[in-house]
């Protein structure tokens, strides 16, 4: 029997194998994964059922996505993004994870170079590599909070290099790149003729005056710009597994290639439910964002309890953090986790997920309640002080 050495090479998910750790104790204390425990709202799930009782969802859509989904989506764009698009060049994705594994494929071949900031989600590296690419990892600046290193990325190219490839607001470090930092890579991304893939599923997620910028509102940058987009986040979505793409039309003709065997199409319940969150009362957004905020500043102010334990940067955007271990000597972020499994069930992700320079890290979500954010703490306080 014979394995894909393609497949073979990748190594196992850290994120998953800390879940399946987690099985196996009672009463753990998740702060490992980027969920929401808030469930989807009401009338998301009510247009769905609404869709199934009407006989809709049985049969697949188009591989492009409801027309009145796309439309929709047009508006969004226009709205917040500032973005000035059509449905050419929407592709609407099984969540994002499917329409960045399509990009990727489409504007890849074997032995290409793909430019990734580091620490970043680990699935992206793994899709460049599912794609019998190169992952070139340039590290981020975290002495000045996780910013891009531009002249790292210049650097780094070379005549293989196809694309750089990162999220915005960043998943594992929170950070919110700045609108001038984005615009220095369109300017990379045309001078070395090359895209720029952009993972925009924290968009809404930003604090403390951030302010997210989509780069494919640059006109002069466009063409160069294929942005992901994910509902899953947004409205509480993520069992739902749906997003949509944005590129240039010769580009997304080229993605649409990559999806249809891939997925065929995106579940078509999940499409209708997506409708009626983009129609419906937008409240949603702001309340899950005040509800993040007032989780990320209860778990910075218990971190700054552990200042022995771990140092951190306040994230500007996502549900996410990036703690660094702080003990003496060095630091497996792998055993560490498990530690804190085994011995206080605590749940974390390592940092040597999100890369080789996310290692002596861990990942901690608050996209949890406020009590499993205190009952962590409490546990790491009871253990480490």
């Amino acid at each position: 029997m014979h394995n894909s050495d393609r497949v073979t090479r990748v190594p196992k998910s850290a994120i998953h194998e800390m879940t399946r750790l987690s099985q196996q104790y009672r009463d753990v204390a998740f702060l490992s994964w980027a969920k929401p425990t808030s469930g989807t709202p009401t009338h998301i799930n009510e247009a769905a059922i609404r869709a199934i009782e009407r006989g809709l969802t049985g049969g697949y859509s188009s591989s492009d996505g409801l027309p009145e989904l796309r439309e929709a989506i047009v508006h969004k764009l226009k709205r917040d993004n500032g973005i000035s698009a059509t449905v050419i060049n929407l592709l609407v994705t099984v969540g994002a994870i499917e329409g960045l594994a399509a990009a990727v494929l489409a504007t890849i071949d074997p032995g290409d170079e793909v430019i990734l900031p580091t620490p970043t989600y680990s699935t992206h590296i793994r899709q460049v590599e599912l794609a019998s690419g190169n992952p070139v990892l340039v590290p981020l600046l975290e002495e000045q909070d996780f910013a891009l290193d531009i002249a790292g990325i210049r650097k780094a190219l070379t005549p293989k290099t196809r694309a750089i490839m990162l999220c915005n607001p960043n998943n594992p470090t929170g950070t919110v790149f700045s609108e001038e930092q984005l615009r220095q890579l369109g300017e990379i991304a045309l001078e070395a003729d090359l895209f720029l893939i952009i993972d925009e599923a924290y968009e809404y997620f930003v604090f403390d005056g951030h302010r997210h910028f989509s780069l494919a509102s640059v006109p002069e940058v466009q063409d160069r710009i294929i942005s992901v987009y994910t509902f899953t986040k947004t409205y509480a979505m993520t069992g739902w597994r749906i997003g949509y793409v944005l590129a240039p039309e010769p580009v997304i003709s080229q993605i649409k290639k990559a999806h249809i065997p891939l997925a065929i199409c995106a579940p078509v319940v999940s499409q209708y439910a997506a409708l009626a969150a983009l129609q419906g009362n937008q409240q949603c957004i702001a309340d899950f964002r005040e509800h993040y905020r007032r989780a990320r500043d209860l778990m910075c102010e218990r971190l700054d309890r552990l200042s022995h334990v771990f140092d951190y940067v306040k994230p500007g955007g996502s549900y996410l953090m990036f703690p660094k271990i702080t003990l003496e000597g060095p630091q497996d972020s792998f055993a560490f986790c498990k530690t804190l499994l085994d011995k206080i069930q605590v749940s974390a992700t390592p940092g040597i997920a999100f890369g080789p320079t996310g290692e002596a890290h861990i990942r901690l979500s608050f996209c949890v309640n406020e009590e499993m954010i205190t009952k962590a703490f409490d546990r790491m306080e009871n253990y480490f002080c």
